[in-house]
């Protein structure tokens, strides 16, 4: 169920992954109390499945790489937040865009940017979205509106904002998604770009991903309020807060946000509350919880598992056609990797081409690449 809070102006946020059907409520979750009221299910809701399915085991086949020395760099994964990332991208329109942090690896498929061309960029190979130069952290595809991964906590922030007022400027209805983590809150560009958004009435969603722990260091002991819902109503603007790890709960949450946003009545804060099941990157020892936590909290509330439990419910899928959906997908994921790896690197004379954007009768030269062509 959507939590919305007051002044909401609609009146009305590893190969060896053990998938377990979510069983009980976890901490923090918006409504596992009692019978949660689903809508009905859909076929579409069996392509969604095939797409957690493919950013889970795109991310465990990225650890392999790395572990292999094979992806240099820092590398942050998404297991578990595959129902957060598609409930909200998967409503947007062609027309809206995105701006999102380090950990976009799921966001980018979820915007069907080619997951074989996202694996090339996290090899540093010439095929890779952007020829191999961003890297994990710093995905973009101009022409799917993916603005970028950011490297620069909350550095994202005013970058939305700047996207909001030319969307207001041109008088578009077109949404910015703007996606951050729980440890952003504590920033100043996150109070300066909520504050700005308000006063200019931009049509920004703000969403935050909500995994308790930021970077490793509990909520509780970072902010005197824990719910960012409630922190972000105090820039005047309409917030909510939904149950991250639930796919139907989350697009519901994002339905309404956009519904505000299109409506002229300026931007929306949501709160999604996630659990991520690996650590912030490959380089984190987690000591700060507990491998019985995480495994409980993955017995509980697996997102990938609530829409299969609900698939299999409604007669969409068996156990026979799961496992076939899992062989394909860890066939194509296999196809991203090789063709990653068989791509070629940038040439030595790419390090001075995409520096400068170009102005036009200067002299000065634009990109040498079009980063949002196709591969």
């Amino acid at each position: 169920m959507v939590m919305v809070r007051p002044g909401d102006g609609d009146g009305d946020e590893s190969k060896g992954d053990t998938m377990v059907r979510a069983k009980q409520p976890r901490e923090g979750s918006t409504a596992r109390s009692g019978k949660r009221a689903y809508p009905p299910v859909a076929l579409h809701d069996v392509d969604d499945l095939r797409m957690m399915l493919l950013m889970r085991r795109f991310e465990d086949a990225a650890a392999e790489g790395y572990s292999k020395a094979k992806i240099g760099g820092f590398l942050h994964l998404d297991n578990g937040q595959e129902a957060a990332a598609l409930g909200t991208i998967g409503l947007l329109r062609d027309d809206d865009y995105i701006v999102t942090h380090y950990r976009d690896h799921g966001h980018a498929l979820a915007r069907g940017v080619e997951p074989e061309r996202i694996m090339a960029e996290l090899y540093g190979k010439a095929t890779g979205v952007c020829a191999g130069k961003g890297g994990s952290m710093h995905l973009f595809d101009a022409k799917r509106n993916f603005m970028g991964g950011y490297a620069i906590v909350t550095g994202h922030l005013p970058i939305a904002c700047g996207l909001g007022l030319a969307m207001k400027y041109q008088g578009r209805d077109s949404v910015v998604l703007c996606i951050f983590g729980d440890g952003a809150v504590n920033e100043g560009e996150w109070h300066e770009s909520l504050n700005l958004a308000a006063v200019w009435k931009l049509p920004v969603l703000f969403l935050c991903l909500n995994n308790e722990y930021a970077m490793g260091t509990a909520i509780a002991t970072t902010s005197a309020v824990t719910n960012i819902a409630d922190r972000s109503a105090a820039y005047g603007i309409a917030t909510a807060r939904c149950d991250g790890m639930d796919l139907w709960d989350t697009r519901a949450a994002m339905d309404k946000a956009t519904v505000h946003i299109r409506s002229g009545k300026g931007p929306y804060a949501l709160e999604a509350m996630t659990y991520r099941f690996r650590g912030h990157s490959m380089a984190d020892p987690e000591f700060y919880r507990t491998k019985q936590e995480v495994s409980e909290r993955r017995e509980a509330a697996d997102p990938i598992e609530l829409v299969r439990g609900r698939l299999e419910e409604a007669g969409l899928i068996d156990a026979a056609a799961y496992d076939r959906m899992v062989a394909e997908v860890n066939q194509q994921v296999e196809e991203c990797v090789r063709f990653a790896e068989e791509s070629p690197d940038p040439e030595p004379g790419e390090l001075y081409t995409d520096i400068y954007a170009g102005i036009a009768g200067t002299g000065v030269p634009g990109p040498a690449i079009d980063l949002g062509r196709g591969a």
